[in-house]
């Protein structure tokens, strides 16, 4: 609440010297002064801000008096004196601060500055969320606003239930940090609490080089037997919270790689070995079936298994990869799996494949590849058969590893750590078949990412920056086709990267955009996410593994603190502050994400893997419909053979040349149910996955089939599927006017039980946009601001990265 509703009351309320430090009332923080210099303000800071904790506390008592919840006030003066502490730490600590900007590429030139600046920037943005927590509570004090008393996590309680996370009998959405203060036992509260959140994993203590977590490699000796000290770190990992445990595949110990030489052949960053090698298939399924049964029933498993950490086999020429190690050739073992792969597939003809890759093979036997296949091949068959068999062989990796692990624990929850953008980019070498291994595991997992600032690497603007505040492609549109492709299950992002990633991260990022983005992503099926990451010890220093010379194998590690959550009071603050409100309207959030999915975009990993820019292609028919008041869904062949077809009124077909036989056969099959499909031109759907013409084309049966010219816009395509799906359409009726023809406005609307309608809105468009509301059939209606309870009227303004929760009834 207080990242929605304290720039509004800041005017009214503070008087206007305290705001001398703080955000100007009239503007987002993001446009606030830059870091005062240190030197000549810090006992002014500081003393500001201890008079403003004195204030806020004063009040709090006041509050609860009156039976007023201040658990948002507690985290506000929680963050407050950790981070004075944290500024005094880093003030006496220059050096190392300076040192650790420098280890960040973008930072390196400046990093002596930004350290000086930093003890009072921190100081700065402490006064900051104070002065906005005395705002809002002053205001709920006054009666001037409603808020809904925060709905606390229980981390010693949580129930895993369908499709949903559970806490005191309502749904939850659980929040803490990914790579935690490594080093400090789980049990330490200064760490492991409301404020930081509470999430239990087996990562605690400072590890070896490759070990990691406490599921790696290292456990098996070469005789069968058990590292016992090792294996503690499972065993003792304590069963008090919620938690989650993750397969660490970075390294490989030596005993394997003596009897198997090529056993780093068809490596990648993040999983240090060959996934075909029988050796490392075989001591992998013994680790993940024993601890599988040491953990069984532990709480620490409830949020499931990672069996990876951000999977990726980039195998094509000049991919950034290849410089750590990736896929720079492949194992005798993955040459002859990838042999049965193709007799299988061409039915034995060695005629047939020759033909395709116009090759001379006298048997599968004898064919070869090169490793890293040649980008300019993109298209052809040889390409295609790869990059195929390639994401096979992943999905027949973690198949292996969840059934192994289901034998010593038969309950066992699993997601992968997949990244989002090996769905949202165009690149298909990197042998993740995002839909099949989403389907695979019995939850929703992912690191997704999305940035408020244009990555520090680019000069010229990102495409997103014409029309929005912040990059969500990558995030809404894999999270549409995750909830598409399984839309029962519990959703992890095991590894958010909303708050910094590897080429983004801004000190001054703004709460607004912290707020908009949990919740677009809360909206879209996240129900549990650990950022990334949290790094100080409870005096402020850094962790232990982040102390001196750092050299580590992953490129991004030894950066990663500098300009984080770690150095920003008001984000990590706006972290906590956003959860508590989405946990206090949880019940409503689970609403509005069953709403259905009227329209359907066609997904086809065939086009995906032979078309060089598929996803942009495909991205801008999603970006169209995304405005619209509904969630938008996929269709793929899987989707339509084992889901309900009257889960949506139509499927959209747009730029997708290429599929396979069988992927024709489910559209046609679909079809012949009675349903209707929009294709945009004759060239989708003409092609194999060898580029040879279909010899059968769609034809509409029982159904609808509206083949266009290819001449069509999008929007004449966008009007064609609203007009198709009306009864699908809301009730609800949104106009927006931000004085752009691009909508910027992701909204939703869901009736309940009583008659009255759910509606929320998130600006993520850059402009401000004037709203009109209204509802089909009503002549007058009622608004209610659900975060005040404050009346709404039906014509307003909704800041760039705003966010409003609705409720609306006919009168």
């Amino acid at each position: 609440m207080l990242n929605k509703i304290s720039h509004a009351v800041l005017a009214g309320i503070l008087p206007l010297g305290l705001m001398a430090c703080g955000d100007n009332a009239g503007q987002n923080s993001s446009e606030t002064a830059a870091p005062v210099q240190a030197s000549a303000h810090q006992n002014v800071l500081v003393q500001q801000a201890q008079q403003k904790i004195a204030e806020l506390e004063s009040k709090m008592k006041q509050a609860q008096s009156q039976g007023i919840d201040v658990t948002r006030e507690e985290t506000v003066v929680w963050f407050a004196k950790e981070f004075l502490k944290f500024a005094d730490w880093d003030e006496a600590n220059e050096e190392a601060v300076a040192k650790a900007f420098s280890y960040y590429g973008p930072y390196t030139d400046q990093a002596e500055q930004l350290a000086k600046d930093l003890p009072d920037f921190e100081r700065q943005k402490v006064n900051e969320i104070l002065d906005a927590g005395i705002a809002e509570l002053t205001a709920v004090m006054k009666g001037e606003i409603k808020r809904r008393p925060v709905n606390k996590v229980d981390w010693q309680n949580i129930e895993v239930a369908d499709n949903m996370l559970k806490s005191n009998g309502k749904p939850i959405f659980l929040y803490d940090y990914f790579s935690k203060t490594v080093g400090q036992p789980l049990t330490n509260k200064d760490i492991y609490n409301d404020h930081l959140g509470a999430i239990y994993h087996g990562g605690e203590n400072l590890y070896p080089v490759d070990h990691d977590r406490a599921i790696n490699s290292f456990l098996l000796k070469e005789d069968g037997t058990y590292d016992q000290e090792l294996l503690k770190e499972v065993t003792q990992i304590d069963n008090s919270n919620v938690g989650f445990l993750i397969y660490w595949n970075m390294g490989i110990p030596e005993w394997i790689e003596k009897r198997e030489p090529e056993v780093r052949k068809g490596r990648s960053l993040f999983t240090g070995y060959d996934i075909d090698n029988p050796l490392v298939r075989d001591t992998w399924g013994k680790i993940a079936k024993d601890t599988g049964a040491l953990t069984q029933g532990k709480k620490v498993t409830q949020l499931g298994y990672i069996l990876a950490n951000e999977p990726h086999w980039f195998s094509e020429s000049d991919h950034w990869s290849y410089r750590f190690q990736e896929m720079n050739d492949i194992s005798s073992y993955t040459l002859n799996n990838f042999r049965e792969w193709l007799a299988n597939k061409y039915s034995g003809d060695i005629k047939a494949l020759n033909a395709n890759w116009q090759s001379n093979f006298e048997s599968f036997n004898t064919v070869e590849i090169t490793i890293p296949i040649d980008k300019n091949t993109q298209g052809t068959p040889i390409w295609y058969d790869w990059n195929r068999y390639h994401m096979d062989r992943s999905i027949s990796w973690f198949t292996h590893l969840q059934g192994e692990l289901r034998k010593g624990n038969p309950d066992a929850d699993t997601h992968i750590k997949i990244m989002p953008n090996m769905f949202s980019e165009n690149s298909r070498s990197h042998g993740i078949d995002v839909e099949a291994l989403t389907e695979l595991t019995s939850m929703i997992g992912n690191d997704a990412k999305a940035a408020e600032k244009r990555f520090l690497h680019l000069k010229q603007p990102q495409k997103w920056e014409e029309h929005y505040a912040y990059m969500w492609e990558e995030l809404a549109i894999s999270y549409d086709f995750m909830e598409s492709v399984s839309p029962n299950k519990i959703h992890i992002n095991s590894e958010s990267h909303f708050l910094s990633a590897s080429w983004w991260r801004d000190l001054d990022t703004s709460v607004e955009y912290v707020d908009n983005v949990y919740w677009l992503a809360t909206l879209q099926g996240m129900d549990a996410n650990m950022a990334w990451f949290w790094a100080r010890d409870p005096d402020g220093s850094f962790e232990d593994r982040l102390e001196g010379e750092l050299n580590f194998f992953d490129p991004a590690l030894a950066g990663s603190f500098a300009g984080s959550v770690n150095q920003q009071p008001h984000i990590a603050n706006a972290f906590t502050q956003v959860m508590y409100d989405l946990n206090s309207f949880s019940e409503e959030i689970i609403q509005l994400r069953k709403q259905r999915r009227p329209i359907r975009l066609f997904y086809s990993e065939t086009s995906a893997i032979n078309k060089k820019f598929h996803m942009s292609q495909q991205f801008n028919m999603y970006e169209k419909l995304f405005f619209d008041g509904f969630p938008m869904g996929f269709a793929t062949q899987k989707i339509i053979e084992k889901q309900d077809n009257d889960s949506w009124d139509n499927i959209v077909v747009y730029k997708t040349e290429f599929v396979t036989v069988n992927e024709l056969a489910a559209l046609q099959s679909y079809l012949d149910q009675g349903g209707t499909v929009i294709v945009d031109g004759p060239q989708s759907l003409s092609k194999n996955e060898y580029g040879q013409a279909h010899k059968t084309k769609l034809n509409a049966s029982k159904g609808k089939l509206v083949v266009l010219d290819g001449q069509q816009s999008l929007a004449d395509i966008r009007a064609l599927a609203l007009e198709n799906a009306q009864s699908g359409l809301p009730d609800i009726t949104l106009i927006e006017d931000n004085g752009t023809d691009h909508k910027g406005i992701r909204w939703q609307a869901v009736k309940q039980a009583d008659g009255s309608y759910l509606v929320s809105l998130l600006n993520i468009g850059k402009h401000q946009a004037k709203v009109t509301l209204g509802l089909k059939g009503a002549d007058k209606i009622k608004v209610v601001d659900m975060f005040t309870e404050n009346a709404q009227p039906t014509n307003f303004n909704i800041d760039s990265k705003g966010v409003m929760l609705l409720r609306l009834t006919s009168i």
